[in-house]
């Protein structure tokens, strides 16, 4: 069953890099009392997620926050390594945590997988963007197509705050 608005997000666990290595946190740890946008892409470092999708995030991101955004949340289902390696390479001011669903457990929890073997990336998520007000979904936005992003970008989740 997919997610939908009103909903209140599964418990989960995602994998964040810290100085101590790979820590795990829960959807409490992100989400409970705070708003928080999410965006979930299919890959780190794929075409359309690091040249389009990322990039429409940052040029929002203090935007989002001055509209009472606590956190902004970039999930995909990849590892820790590769999630802090991407976070590096993109992340520049430090206004996003890069959440890594290496298993896809999350995305199955809420109906978001994606079978993209067929072109040898394996079970991913979905586009989508979300606004997660303690742990309940405000808005989500979904792609109609993985290689675009025109409705889970960071402005219009901007738009929508």
């Amino acid at each position: 069953m997919t997610i939908n608005v009103g909903d209140k997000l599964p418990e989960a666990k995602f994998r964040v890099m810290t100085a101590e290595g790979p820590q795990v946190k829960t959807t409490d740890d992100i989400f409970k009392g705070k708003k928080v946008a999410l965006f979930a892409v299919p890959g780190a470092y794929t075409g359309t997620c690091h040249k389009m999708h990322l990039p429409s995030i940052f040029l929002n991101a203090y935007a989002m926050k001055n509209k009472g955004v606590d956190t902004i949340a970039i999930v995909s289902v990849n590892d820790a390594f590769v999630m802090n390696a991407w976070k590096r390479d993109t992340d520049q001011r430090d206004e996003a945590v890069f959440l890594a669903d290496g298993n896809a457990d999350f995305a199955k929890a809420i109906g978001m997988e994606l079978d993209a073997s067929g072109n040898g990336l394996g079970i991913r998520s979905h586009r989508y963007s979300m606004l997660v007000e303690d742990g309940v979904v405000k808005k989500l936005n979904k792609e109609p197509a993985p290689g675009k992003v025109e409705v889970s970008g960071g402005d219009t989740l901007l738009g929508q705050l």
